[in-house]
């Protein structure tokens, strides 16, 4: 006769998970309310986790500092909305502070996500090397040929971890309710996939393969001589935003518009510009920004996340502080009209 056997923790982390599952909306029961901010590494969360020196993704860089610490936090004394974000990008804690203020959840786990510019360099690159290696980064299961990153080294593992580790370490945050019922991994539809360049065009690949709650490119997604922007999708479009400057290598030279549309995003309003317009922003999933940025286009790449490129009034206070909160809270029903593809913008791409 077979035994099951668990630990006190892990018995904990169930219990935690199941009473959440059972009351939506939850509230936080926290006597001390507060924000609060965690990290880890995941090479001491999970024994399976390795590194991966031939993607230069490691635990420790060249002088020994860890390399591999995941980022969390959540503020307790503001009325959660059940959403996680998993920020595909390094951390950045004015971004986490303003999801917090929303609500939300966030974390930023350590995956295998260095392989950008060391694989899939064949000129002409095959039409979906770049799609399959974010597949297999992301999920852990063999989508490419490129690469080999195993289950407890992809996103979707990793983040499991860390958030497992949570529920336990944070029990204020209730990060057990973002654990499925089962326990062996997360709730993907309470999951906002979002991140900046290369995360959010690995946040939108992954959205086409699982169903997530809602989708926030910042200067994404990219990925101009790919096909899988056109794929049948498991998350519907219309939970997909994006937001860019006009002045950014990705816009002007039509990847962004290109991906954008090959998702279907213009059935869901027109492109546009966040100084001409305010929230709800014509109901729309693509935004736009010509703010001055000297005319720096890598300036202008960043400027769209907070952070020092970004834009700032007279006082110094971001100018774009509507637009992230509109990003991230809108809610996916409420979608502007409709328009055609623009002729000017270049999908068939060469190399």
């Amino acid at each position: 006769m077979k035994t099951l056997s668990l630990s006190l923790s892990n018995i904990l982390v169930l219990l935690t998970a199941v009473s959440l599952h059972s009351a939506e909306p939850f509230n936080f029961n926290d006597p001390s309310p507060q924000r609060y901010s965690l990290s880890a590494r995941a090479s001491e969360l999970d024994p399976n986790a390795k590194p991966h020196p031939e993607i230069n993704f490691v635990f420790e860089d060249k002088e020994g500092k860890p390399a591999d610490v995941e980022n969390a936090s959540v503020d307790t004394s503001i009325p959660p909305r059940g959403k996680l974000v998993i920020w595909l990008m390094g951390h950045n804690n004015e971004l986490f502070e303003r999801l917090n203020s929303y609500g939300l959840h966030a974390i930023q786990p350590h995956y295998a996500n260095k392989w950008f510019g060391i694989v899939c360099q064949q000129k002409p690159v095959g039409p979906e090397c770049r799609g399959n290696v974010r597949l297999e980064a992301a999920t852990g299961e063999d989508f490419s040929d490129e690469v080999n990153i195993p289950k407890s080294d992809g996103m979707m593992e990793r983040s499991f971890q860390f958030v497992k580790w949570l529920a336990k370490e944070n029990p204020q945050g209730s990060w057990g309710y973002f654990l499925n019922e089962e326990g062996t991994g997360l709730r993907w539809e309470d999951v906002i996939m979002s991140g900046s360049s290369h995360g959010s065009t690995t946040a939108t690949r992954f959205s086409k393969h699982v169903k997530v709650s809602r989708v926030v490119a910042l200067c994404g997604p990219r990925d101009q001589y790919q096909t899988w922007q056109s794929l049948p999708s498991a998350t519907p479009s219309n939970r997909i935003f994006g937001f860019s400057h006009v002045l950014d290598g990705g816009w002007t030279a039509d990847h962004y518009c290109r991906s954008w549309e090959l998702l279907g995003l213009h059935e869901y309003g027109p492109i546009v510009n966040v100084e001409h317009d305010s929230p709800p922003y014509q109901n729309t999933r693509r935004l736009i920004t010509d703010f001055d940025v000297d005319g720096n286009d890598k300036r202008a790449h960043s400027s769209v996340t907070p952070g020092r490129s970004a834009g700032k009034d007279k006082d110094g206070n971001y100018i774009h502080e509507d637009v992230w909160r509109y990003l991230y809270t809108h809610p996916v029903d409420e979608i502007g009209e409709a328009v055609p593809m623009d002729d000017d913008c270049l999908k068939d791409q060469k190399q």
